[in-house]
Parts: structure tokens; C-alpha cells; sequence
């Protein structure tokens, strides 16, 4: 009996409901969600900053500058060389990744990962992926750390070596969507720091992570990663969420 068969008896036995519509679920492609609902996924399609991928308002905004930069990566370029974050964190990507993240939901990581390869080829000029750690403690109480599940999944899909334990957080910090800015800057200031500076050394990273907000958290592991002897240091993320002001 394949995977899907078997999901299909399950729902007949045990009913479920799709996480954003509520339907009852006769056949889920991705655990959870219908297809309807996963067919709502779509990249962000407006232009955007050519460092850090804010999206820009005006369709127009690259007309005549197609390196344009947003404000604040003008003001305070980032460490890392380029991101990309190909989706808005909305329904029902937003439930996926909470499922991912919060409810242990580790099967959704594969279909996560694919949403990722399928709007960016593999790159050419990277040579290891690296996940944005959590701290020990963090790690402990969750029991695995969602970044390091996508990457490995985007890993075998783009056939590059995924990093394990290099990068680490070194010490326990606030929730990063309920600070200010500044908060955030000082929460996140030196707490992140590569243990085996010499596996990078000289290297293009790619850092992973689920969802970029206002791009501190990758800055500052970008940071230590450049300050370790990385040659260069690129961003990939599943889902952009409006920052908080």
C-alpha cells in the first residue's frame, strides 16, 4: 500500500479536518492541508530589494535600478551577501510552519523544503548549507530544531552538504517577534559563534532558516560565520513576516 493509499484509509478511520479551510480530508498530498488550501501557496511577485528581498510596493521600483536596496540595508548593509525568502507568511503557509515549529509536526518538513526548490534552483557558488542553531536549551525542550529539518531536506534536493553543530547559539535569548528593534539588535548582540572555524574557512554558506523578520537573527550568524573566515555568506528562508515596528 503506498503512502498515499494508506493516508486515505487513515482519514476513513481516524477523520481530520484541512488545518485552514476545516474540510474534512478525504486525500491530504501534504499531511494536513488539501489541496485546494496548498494550492493558495504562491511566491511573492512584486520586486524587491536585491540584498535582503524586502518586497518594494511599486511594481515599478526597479525599472530604471535593478540593485536597488531598501532603506535599511542602504543605512546598515547586512552581513550576509544576498537573501532570498520566496513566500508571505499568511494562511496557510503560516499553519504549516506553526505545525513544523510548535506542534511537532516534522512530516510537513519535506513539503516545506520542496516549496523552497521549487522557486530557486540549486546554487551553483554554494558549497555547505548551515541551519540557524538553537540554544541547547531551546533544543531540549522542543527536541529538534525546524531550521536543520529544512535544510537537510533542501540538501538532498539540491545535492549539497549540510553542516551539523559548526554554527551554535551560546546563549538562551527572548523570542525575537516580541521585542522592538532595538531589542532585538541587543538580544541577539555576540550570541552566536562557529565552533570549527576551519570547516568554513574559505567556504560560500548558505544559511537556513524558516522565517525572516526583520533579518537579525541570520545578520548576526552571518557575522559570525564572515568573522570565522567564511569566503561568503548567502540567506535562504521559507517565509517573509511584516516586521514589527
Amino acid at each position: 500500500m503506498t503512502a498515499r493509499l494508506l493516508r486515505r484509509f487513515l482519514h476513513v478511520v481516524f477523520p481530520m479536518n484541512c488545518r485552514t479551510c476545516d474540510q474534512a480530508l478525504a486525500d491530504d498530498p501534504v499531511p494536513f492541508f488539501c489541496q485546494r488550501c496548498w494550492n493558495r501557496i504562491e511566491p511573492i511577485r512584486s520586486p524587491s530589494c536585491s540584498r535582503c528581498a524586502h518586497p518594494f510596493p511599486s511594481p515599478h521600483a526597479l525599472a530604471y535600478s535593478p540593485e536597488h536596496l531598501c532603506g535599511p540595508c542602504r543605512k546598515h548593509p547586512p552581513a550576509y551577501h544576498r537573501a532570498w525568502t520566496p513566500y508571505a507568511y499568511q494562511s496557510p503557509l503560516k499553519e504549516a510552519i506553526g505545525l513544523l515549529k510548535y506542534r511537532g509536526k516534522t512530516h510537513l518538513a519535506p513539503a516545506l523544503a520542496h516549496l523552497i526548490a521549487q522557486t530557486h534552483p540549486a546554487p551553483s557558488n554554494v558549497d555547505v548549507l548551515i541551519a540557524v542553531p538553537l540554544h541547547p536549551d531551546r533544543l531540549r525542550e522542543r527536541e529538534y530544531n525546524q531550521a536543520l529539518l529544512l535544510a537537510h531536506h533542501l540538501g538532498r534536493q539540491w545535492n549539497l552538504p549540510v553542516l551539523i553543530d559548526v554554527l551554535r547559539r551560546t546563549k538562551p535569548t527572548t523570542p525575537q517577534t516580541s521585542l522592538t528593534r532595538r531589542e532585538r539588535l541587543k538580544n541577539l548582540r555576540r550570541c552566536f559563534a562557529v565552533a570549527t572555524p576551519s570547516v568554513i574557512e574559505g567556504k560560500t554558506t548558505l544559511l537556513v532558516d524558516d522565517v525572516f523578520t526583520t533579518g537579525t537573527t541570520v545578520n548576526e550568524c552571518a557575522k559570525a560565520l564572515r568573522k570565522a573566515g567564511a569566503e561568503a555568506v548567502y540567506v535562504q528562508t521559507l517565509a517573509r513576516m511584516r516586521a514589527h515596528e
